[in-house]
């Protein structure tokens, strides 16, 4: 999903020139890494109905300002306490050639035919929703797929386990065998059938 947005660069600073700004319907923000920051303003409503979209969290994009594209990153943003509304919002320059950190969305597919699941009764649980990944940013994936098809009752998928992308790698705390997913007897079920096995 290719995501390009427009913004302007702003020179006033502050809280006051930042709710000036908000009432006119743009949003405040700031582009960094890879050369001097940049403050810059977006248009609210669009890039919020962005930010609602899983790809915009995770994709390379590219950022217009004042005429000059450039690729960067989500990096940050705010939300008011109880409206909905964007306070703020932080992107990050890319480089190709340099490494990128992210968190990827997890994806979970194929749960309604695991085997802990149709003949073991068990329900899946999503130890994780995401993955941190280390990559190129060519390389970096929208989504992780995690097939649940072979799952069986009481096993878990774990990081090690997942086919990833080319180039792309499991960082941070969720490298090696951190787990993804596993299948359990639900906690009440599983105390009904201990119970009910001395009358038996």
């Amino acid at each position: 999903m290719k995501i390009e947005l427009s913004a302007t660069s702003r020179k006033a600073q502050g809280t006051g020139a930042s709710r000036r700004l908000r009432k006119s319907g743009r949003v405040p923000g700031i582009v960094y890494g890879g050369g001097e920051p940049v403050l810059i303003d977006l248009d609210h409503n669009n890039l919020y109905h962005l930010l609602r979209k899983e790809a915009f969290h995770a994709s390379i994009m590219t950022l217009d300002v004042d005429g000059k594209k450039e690729p960067v990153l989500l990096r940050d943003f705010h939300m008011h306490p109880f409206r909905q509304q964007v306070q703020h919002i932080d992107f990050q320059r890319v480089e190709a050639s340099k490494k990128i950190h992210m968190k990827v969305p997890l994806h979970f597919v194929n749960a309604d035919i695991a085997p802990g699941v149709k003949q073991g009764k068990g329900i899946v649980s999503h130890v994780l929703n995401e993955l941190d990944v280390a990559c190129l940013p060519a390389d970096l994936p929208e989504f992780i797929e995690v097939d649940l098809s072979n799952l069986m009752l009481n096993h878990s998928i774990h990081v090690s386990d997942l086919k990833l992308p080319q180039g792309v790698e499991a960082a941070g705390m969720h490298a090696g065998e951190a787990v993804v997913a596993t299948i359990q007897v639900p906690r009440g079920a599983a105390e009904a059938a201990a119970a009910a096995e001395p009358a038996a």
